[in-house]
């Protein structure tokens, strides 16, 4: 009995002193990081280059796995479904994070419950543009029309309830205007199709629109964030052109599964925290149409319960027919 009590004993000491191990040693192996977009956007770019720096702070490769679908949501499902051991780390955005939870048909995804916030990454600039040839020099030109026209003004996205879609939404329900949304399968075909003059207005990444905007074949209303980007400072943001109180940028940042242990994140809060304040990278995300935008996990998880209960009264007042 004194035997078996002793054995047992060293097995408890010795699962103990492993898991202490496994802490102190992390990371011993590679790390997945997944992206939930297809390769080739700004959030891939992003994320590969993120991956390649953590790489070298710590000392292990760090693999990035495009697993898109969902509206974002599919990645995540699967980060937050791996072992919380830290070698899984996942890419959220708006969309899938702060968004898609309210909707009447949401992906089986609990962000809140689900997944652990590492750090914010980056703001996503979007612009309302108009057509050249629509004749609207400014936002309050496409309002004035909005609110006097009872059709309204065509307002092309880049797809429904993406952060476009209800960036726009948002700002007809703060002006009290008519924005009628026409969904596209992303920015790139509702650009195309505004060239081509079949839609009036849109709201869309500034990516897709910029090259355009320079070209002079489209006009910049206004940005969704709270101030001007760093690539193009030229371009007002909504709220200076008059819409008091008017925020949605698009946003990104890492996740872990949830439970993941503490000594885990704390070792990875640090790493990520030195990558974001280097200014190689932060000129590369700039390089990428994006704005640098660091947020420690605390941080991220105020800032990420802000945005769900603001997406979440917008997409109440859209109702079930929108």
């Amino acid at each position: 009995m004194a035997s078996r009590w002793r054995l047992g004993w060293w097995v408890v000491l010795g699962m103990a002193l492993t898991n202490h191990a496994g802490a102190d040693t992390y990371p011993v192996k590679s790390i997945t990081l997944v992206v939930p977009f297809a390769p080739g956007a700004s959030a891939d770019g992003i994320a590969r280059l993120v991956g390649k720096e953590l790489s070298q702070a710590l000392g292990q490769a760090v693999v990035v796995e495009n697993k898109a679908g969902a509206g974002g949501a599919l990645g995540l499902i699967a980060v937050a479904k791996s072992a919380p051991d830290g070698y899984t780390i996942g890419l959220g955005a708006t969309g899938a994070i702060a968004v898609n939870p309210h909707l009447p048909d949401a992906p089986p995804l609990n962000p809140q419950k689900d997944l652990l916030p590492l750090n914010k990454l980056a703001d996503i600039p979007l612009v309302f543009v108009a057509s050249a040839a629509s004749g609207f020099g400014n936002v309050q030109a496409v309002l004035r029309e909005a609110r006097r026209n009872p059709a309204g003004v065509s307002c092309a996205n880049s797809g429904q309830y993406t952060s476009q879609h209800l960036a726009a939404e948002l700002l007809a329900s703060l002006s009290q205007s008519r924005l009628v949304a026409v969904p596209y399968r992303g920015s790139g075909p509702a650009v195309t199709d505004l060239l081509g003059g079949n839609v009036l207005t849109a709201m869309v990444d500034l990516t897709s629109a910029y090259p355009h905007i320079k070209s002079g074949k489209l006009v910049a209303l206004g940005l969704t964030s709270t101030r001007r980007s760093k690539v193009a400072p030229e371009i007002p943001t909504l709220a200076e052109e008059g819409i008091t109180g008017y925020a949605a940028p698009g946003w990104m940042g890492l996740f872990l599964p949830a439970k993941t242990p503490n000594e885990i994140h704390a070792r990875l809060t640090t790493a990520m925290a030195t990558i974001m304040a280097m200014p190689h990278v932060q000129a590369q995300i700039i390089g990428m149409a994006a704005e640098p935008a660091y947020l420690d996990g605390p941080g991220f998880a105020s800032f990420i319960a802000g945005e769900s209960k603001k997406w979440a009264s917008v997409i109440a007042r859209l109702g079930p027919t929108q």
